[in-house]
């Protein structure tokens, strides 16, 4: 049942990564750089530090005798997924949580499944098992999933006046949205090459005393300060250049006492995703560990276009447009069953 059990702990983190942004669309008055750079303080630095304390018996020694060579590539792969995640939070600016997630995250769930197995020389010995290509089956089913989402996006576009949108998501701008969406996606990818090249401080951990089933979270402690890093200095540049460094201290105290509480939530709930992707990974298995990312983007599309449906993101398009959504929706969910039963195979 680990695969099975492994699928859930996705599901829990694709809920999770897929309703971070919920609570920052309650922030009052505050640029969005100043909010992003609260919740990442949360997301990237508070959380995982907190976590993997509590979860790495020796933390300190792991980190102090990791390997360079891997501490170095989780913090390139760091900055770089960074730099995917801000302009992963523009596409939801423009975008809105359905379209915006919907299109980043195709692009980031076909880089960050496919690239390790061919950068590793492993496609071939996967193409060559039944359980390989039912998991492709299931990632090719998770891209048309995705197609079917980002259709309805179009749909939704060519049927709404500008006033309709802008109703729904205040800064829409569909082509603008999709060039940053694009950025994110590709460059997002990046966080599962960073795991990839952090096996060996998860092995380090292990050594230490942790459950395998927490060895990613001293993993996730070097990939996310290499986030933090890019994330910060951009969010400090636009605060400079719009003039928005008073969004910290400014403002009726219960406003800024609510705004510095839903920005640190949002970090938190941001935080989780990662946090029950690790413990997803070590559950459906080294061999296949790569169809991990998939069954993830899936869950966070699922979720995401749920959360856009509640905020009444699709509200004045067709029934056809709703239609496509939940086809959409459908098709994901059904794609991680595909995968999961993959893994399934490979572990019989």
């Amino acid at each position: 049942m680990a695969p099975f059990f492994g699928v859930l702990l996705h599901a829990i983190g694709g809920f999770a990564a897929g309703s971070f942004y919920a609570p920052l669309k309650q922030v009052r008055r505050w640029a969005w750089e100043s909010f992003w750079l609260v919740m990442g303080l949360a997301a990237w630095l508070a959380a995982p530090w907190a976590v993997a304390a509590m979860t790495t018996p020796r933390l300190s020694a792991v980190l102090a005798t990791m390997p360079p060579r891997a501490a170095f590539w989780c913090i390139v792969f760091g900055i770089l997924w960074g730099l995917g995640n801000l302009t992963f939070g523009l596409s939801v600016r423009y975008l809105g949580m359905a379209l915006g997630y919907a299109v980043a995250l195709g692009f980031c769930m076909t880089f960050g499944t496919l690239i390790p197995p061919i950068f590793q020389g492993k496609l071939s010995a996967i193409l060559s098992t039944a359980s390989g290509v039912t998991i492709l089956g299931g990632v090719v089913a998770c891209l048309a999933g995705i197609g079917l989402c980002g259709w309805a996006g179009m749909s939704k576009e060519a049927e709404l006046s500008d006033e309709q949108k802008r109703a729904s998501v205040a800064e829409f701008a569909l082509g603008k949205g999709f060039a940053v969406a694009t950025m994110a996606g590709i460059l997002s990818a990046c966080f599962a090459f960073g795991l990839a090249a952090g096996k060996p401080i998860a092995e380090l951990s292990i050594e230490q005393g942790t459950r395998p089933l927490y060895s990613n979270n001293a993993v996730l402690v070097v990939i996310l300060l290499g986030g933090l890093v890019s994330n910060a200095i951009w969010c400090l540049i636009l605060n400079v250049r719009n003039r928005s460094f008073g969004d910290y201290v400014k403002g009726p105290t219960a406003e800024q006492l609510r705004n510095y509480i839903l920005s640190a939530l949002g970090g938190v709930i941001w935080y989780g995703q990662f946090f029950f992707y690790g413990m997803g990974t070590t559950k459906l298995g080294e061999k296949y560990d790569f169809s991990s990312w998939s069954i993830h983007m899936a869950f966070i599309i699922v979720f995401s276009n749920l959360w856009g449906l509640y905020f009444r993101e699709w509200r004045g398009t067709s029934a056809r447009t709703k239609r496509l959504v939940w086809l959409g929706i459908l098709t994901l969910i059904a794609s991680t069953m595909v995968i999961g039963f993959g893994n399934y195979l490979a572990a019989g």
